[in-house]
C-alpha cells in the first residue's frame, strides 16, 4: 500500500472543496492544477479511498467522475449542453472553425441574446427567455463549474467544455447509428 504524506498536499482542502462542488480544475487554476499534476499519485488513491473518482483529462483538466448518465442530465446540464451545441452551430453558420471559435471567441450579452432569439423554441423549454437569463442561468453556472471564466466583456469557455462536446458527439453518433435499424 502506498503511503501518502499529507504534508506534501498543501492545497488538499481547496482542491477537495472545488472538486466535490462539481468544479473542473484546469490550467487556468494554476496553483491547484500544478499541485494535482505534481502529486497525482497521492491524490488519486486518497480521493478514491474517500469514494471519489478523480479523472485527469489529457486536454487539460481534472474533475470527479459521476454516475450521471446523459439521458438523466439535470436541467442545468441540459442547458449547458444546448448552449454548447447552439454555439458550435452558430460558429459553423458564420464560416468560423467552430472548435477554434468555441475557445477563442468572447461570449458577450449580444451573442447570448441572438442565440436565445434564434433558438427560442429550444430555450423556452428550459425557461431561458433572454440573453440575460442565459447569462445568469447558464454562463454564471459554467463559471462556478470551471467550464468558463468571466472576462471584461463576457465569458470565455475553457477546456472542461470538452466533456459536453464528447457527450454531444456520443448522442449524435448513437442517433446516426440508430437510423439504420
Amino acid at each position: 500500500m502506498t503511503t501518502i504524506n499529507l504534508d506534501d498536499l498543501n492545497h488538499l482542502q481547496a482542491i477537495n472543496k472545488k472538486l466535490v462542488g462539481g468544479y473542473h480544475i484546469s490550467e487556468q487554476d494554476t496553483v491547484m492544477w500544478q499541485e494535482l499534476d505534481q502529486h497525482i499519485d497521492a491524490y488519486q488513491p486518497l480521493f478514491n479511498a474517500l469514494g471519489h473518482d478523480l479523472h485527469h483529462d489529457s486536454r487539460g483538466f481534472y474533475y470527479f467522475g459521476s454516475d450521471e448518465s446523459t439521458p438523466n442530465m439535470g436541467k442545468i446540464s441540459r442547458a449547458i449542453a444546448l448552449t454548447i451545441y447552439i454555439l458550435i452551430e452558430h460558429y459553423a453558420n458564420t464560416g468560423k472553425d467552430p472548435m477554434r471559435a468555441l475557445f477563442d471567441e468572447i461570449n458577450d450579452l449580444e451573442l447570448m441574446q441572438s442565440l436565445v432569439q434564434i433558438n427560442k423554441h429550444l430555450f423556452d423549454q428550459l425557461e431561458i427567455f433572454s440573453g440575460s437569463d442565459l447569462r445568469k442561468d447558464v454562463y454564471l453556472r459554467m463559471v462556478r463549474l470551471g467550464l468558463a471564466r468571466e472576462v471584461e466583456t463576457g465569458f470565455m469557455l475553457q477546456a472542461p467544455i470538452y466533456r459536453y462536446i464528447d457527450a454531444l458527439m456520443e448522442v449524435n453518433e448513437e442517433t446516426y447509428l440508430g437510423e439504420d435499424d
